[in-house]
């Protein structure tokens, strides 16, 4: 993206997501083709082993090499400012490949308190195993990310907008922070998409996706990426190389599809979420809305700056305990019961008992996840329908 002739070079967000990534073959194809190979056949044997040796560049095998893959991965570079990106199984994949890649035993990663719960899994129970100690902090605390900081820390982790209750991280202070304690910063990007927020720009490091969730948008493939500059992408390559979690060239070639409609759907997404989180707010049997897009969300103004718009996901507490959510989400008709979002159909869900019910109770309590909460991740059905599925599952509570 760096050559001047790169017609390309200083395109904007719409063009990048449907010509980014595109390396036509001699069929002169107009869409990306799926190749759907294992390996690939060398003209020599000299040449196969200047390939294996990364002397000479080229497909090897597509654990780690894939024509398709490698189109996903230019396109989501491009899209996020990114010098280069690395497709991978899923985005949970993603998060491991980074850490696997970039940390090491006696390294310390402060991690926001109310990151998806698998995500608080993956660092309190598996990364703690190698030798790796993570503390939690309050997402929006600066002087609480700042104290947690020790001799030893080399990445601080986040996302932002929050999962499910929609906090906002200053990133633009996270990334000083971390520059002035030499260590990464690392964003998870999967709620508002390059469509709506780049990191890179506001000083992270690093940028994972789950590209299961927004980036494909019909939910039909689980998939991740991470994103940063060529050294960090090379580390996170060479542990793809030897463990793995790689992604499918046909699974690439969707994400690939989802992203030419990126900000169509961002958008509508983000309009409707923020319409709806103003009706909830009116409804008598709903204590509470979390959504960015509302002008007394304490994160709403550090939203506005770094975001253009306010994304499609929002939590709300219902009046009660965990039978009041669950009798609301059992009666609605049209929206999914379903952990996944980012899709053109409306989900709904209930947190404490799926996405972090893998946590404690006191760790559930200390990142905001009560038993009358409820998730919906807002899809591209018409606003007035889902306002009366909701009503549905509201005339069920006394």
């Amino acid at each position: 993206m760096n050559d001047d002739n790169d017609p390309l070079r200083n395109a904007h967000l719409d063009t990048l997501a449907v010509r980014a990534g595109i390396n036509r073959t001699a069929e002169g194809e107009h869409c990306e083709p799926i190749f759907t190979t294992s390996s690939y056949v060398f003209d020599d044997s000299a040449q196969a082993a200047g390939r294996f040796s990364g002397e000479v560049a080229g497909n090897v095998y597509s654990r780690y090499t894939n024509p398709t893959v490698r189109s996903f991965e230019q396109r989501i570079a491009a899209l996020e400012g990114g010098e280069a990106a690395v497709a991978t199984a899923s985005g949970m994949a993603a998060i491991l490949s980074t850490c696997m890649a970039l940390l090491e035993s006696g390294d310390h990663v402060v991690c926001s308190r109310d990151v998806f719960g698998t995500t608080t899994n993956l660092f309190g129970k598996y990364l703690t195993k190698f030798g790796v100690a993570v503390s939690f902090v309050p997402l929006q605390d600066i002087d609480a990310w700042r104290s947690a900081i020790q001799s030893n820390t080399a990445m601080l982790f986040t996302e932002t907008p929050s999962n499910p209750l929609c906090e906002v991280a200053d990133l633009g202070a996270m990334a000083q922070l971390a520059r002035d304690h030499a260590c990464l910063l690392v964003v998870d990007n999967c709620f508002c998409t390059p469509a709506l927020q780049t990191p890179l720009s506001l000083g992270a490091d690093i940028v994972t996706h789950s590209a299961t969730k927004y980036l494909d948008g019909q939910g039909r493939c689980v998939g991740g990426a991470v994103v940063g500059n060529a050294a960090h992408m090379e580390e996170v390559v060479t542990f793809l190389r030897t463990c793995g979690p790689t992604m499918s060239p046909f699974n690439a070639w969707v994400f690939l599809k989802g992203l030419e409609t990126l900000r169509l759907r961002m958008e509508a997404h983000s309009a409707s979420a923020l319409e709806l989180a103003h009706w909830l707010r009116e409804q008598p049997c709903v204590e509470k809305v979390y959504y960015a897009g509302l002008e007394d969300h304490p994160g709403h103004s550090l939203a506005r700056a770094q975001q253009s718009a306010f994304g499609g996901v929002l939590s709300f507490q219902v009046k009660g305990a965990r039978d009041a959510a669950w009798h609301c989400i059992d009666a609605t008709r049209i929206m999914s019961i379903t952990a996944n979002l980012g899709d053109t159909k409306t989900t709904i869900v209930h947190p404490a008992t799926t996405t972090h019910g893998r946590l404690s109770e006191s760790d559930r309590a200390a990142a905001g996840i009560a038993d009358n909460l409820i998730r919906v991740a807002v899809g591209l059905e018409h606003l007035d329908d889902l306002k009366a599925d909701l009503q549905r599952g509201f005339e069920t509570l006394p």
